[in-house]
Formats: structure tokens, C-alpha cells, sequence
């Protein structure tokens, strides 16, 4: 796990940590221009309770790569064009309460107030960043740890299975067999019960005939009858 005194002397280590500008406002409130995007040397020295000199100084020895992670420095008619843009943006007590540079203006995202914060060495706020950004590298790493233990378990079970699967597999070649064997008693059995079904159909046709013939004997029946009574 990195130390404080890594991340302050490694930028491979800062450039690591530069997406959780999130822990900025759990340390402190970041007050930020109208725009909401930016803030100036005396807002950053602002929330890290250093002078501006302090801040200038960092922010020249480290100038690329503070201009890596957002820092500008606005001069001539880009100066004139955000001051523009502020003042339309200004909610506060009026335009004339903007405060405006004269010559040239050094604006910071909070990309690169993360970025100061990891390389400020006497504030206590940055201490506190610092603090938070390595307290969440050793959460993430405690939790890869867990992860990688529950795959483990996870593994194991699944070595359990494939051996149960390798026994099992007889089992289900031999249940496959006997069901085979009664889808072939199945279709004998079909075919007697359709042999039986035009059976039936032949008898059911030999009672209509016979049906047909006792109504006709008992009509016989009936004419010798009325004769008989005839002749007496």
C-alpha cells in the first residue's frame, strides 16, 4: 500500500489517485467561481489555510503537471472573455462584487486542487486529503483481497461439482437407456390401442347392421301377427 510520503515524492502514484477529486468536499467545502468549473490561487490557498505564495510557489515548480490535470493561465483576450463569462454568471451581490484580474488570471479545476493537494506538504487540509485518498486505496485493496478469497471458495465448490458431474454422468446414461426403452414400449403400446380403436370401429359397424335386422324381423313379427288375428 502507498505511503503518504509516496504519493507526495511519486507522480506515477498521483496520477493514479487523480479521479477521487470526491474527496475533496468530505475534507472541506471547495467554494468555486460562478461557472462552477474553476477557482483562483486565492481560492485554493483558501481551502488548503496556506498564503497565496505558498500556492504560486508549489504551482511553479510543478507547473506541467498541474497543467496536465486543468491549471490555465488566462492573459490578454482569453482574460477578458472568462471574465465575461463570470459576470453573467454572477449571483452574488452584483457584477462589480466579481473580482477581477488585471494582466493575467491562474485558474484551477478540482483536478488540479487534488493534484496540490498531494503535493503540498505543510497544510493540514492537504494532510487530510491525503489522508482519505490512501484510507480508500486500502479499502479497495482490503476489498480486492475478499474478492479474490470468495473466487477461491467459489472454485473449490466447482471443483466439488465437476467430480459429483463425472459420477453423476453413468447415472444419466443409464436413466437415458431406460427412458428409450419405454419410448419404444410407449409406441407398441400406441399401436395395439389403434389396432383395438378400428376393432371397435368394426364392431360398432357389425351392431348397427344387426340393429338393422332385429328391426326388421320385429316388423316381420308384427305383420304375421295382424294375419293370424285376420283369419280367425
Amino acid at each position: 500500500m502507498p505511503t503518504e510520503v509516496a504519493l507526495l515524492e511519486s507522480r506515477a502514484l498521483r496520477v493514479e489517485q487523480m479521479g477521487r477529486v470526491d474527496v475533496l468536499d468530505k475534507v472541506k467545502s471547495l467554494v468555486m467561481l460562478p461557472d462552477g468549473i474553476h477557482v483562483r490561487t486565492e481560492d485554493v490557498a483558501r481551502y488548503f489555510e496556506v498564503s497565496t505564495g505558498a500556492v504560486r510557489r508549489l504551482t511553479d515548480r510543478h507547473q506541467g503537471e498541474l497543467a496536465e490535470n486543468g491549471m490555465r493561465v488566462l492573459r490578454s483576450s482569453e482574460l477578458q472573455s472568462f471574465h465575461s463569462d463570470m459576470m453573467s454568471l454572477w449571483k452574488g451581490e452584483g457584477a462589480e462584487s466579481y473580482p477581477r484580474a488585471a494582466a493575467r488570471l491562474r485558474v484551477y479545476t478540482r483536478r488540479t486542487v487534488l493534484n496540490v493537494a498531494m503535493l503540498l506538504r505543510d497544510s493540514d487540509i492537504a494532510r487530510c486529503v491525503r489522508t482519505y485518498l490512501l484510507d480508500a486505496e486500502q479499502d479497495l485493496r482490503a476489498g480486492y483481497a475478499s474478492l479474490e478469497h470468495r473466487v477461491t471458495r467459489v472454485e473449490s465448490c466447482l471443483a466439488g461439482v465437476g467430480s459429483a458431474l463425472q459420477e453423476l454422468g453413468p447415472v444419466l446414461d443409464r436413466m437415458s437407456h431406460r427412458l428409450d426403452s419405454l419410448d419404444r414400449t410407449l409406441d407398441a403400446t400406441h399401436q395395439v390401442v389403434g389396432a383395438m380403436s378400428v376393432r371397435l370401429g368394426h364392431v360398432a359397424e357389425d351392431i348397427v347392421r344387426i340393429d338393422g335386422r332385429m328391426d326388421e324381423l320385429a316388423r316381420n313379427l308384427k305383420d304375421l301377427n295382424r294375419r293370424r288375428d285376420k283369419r280367425r
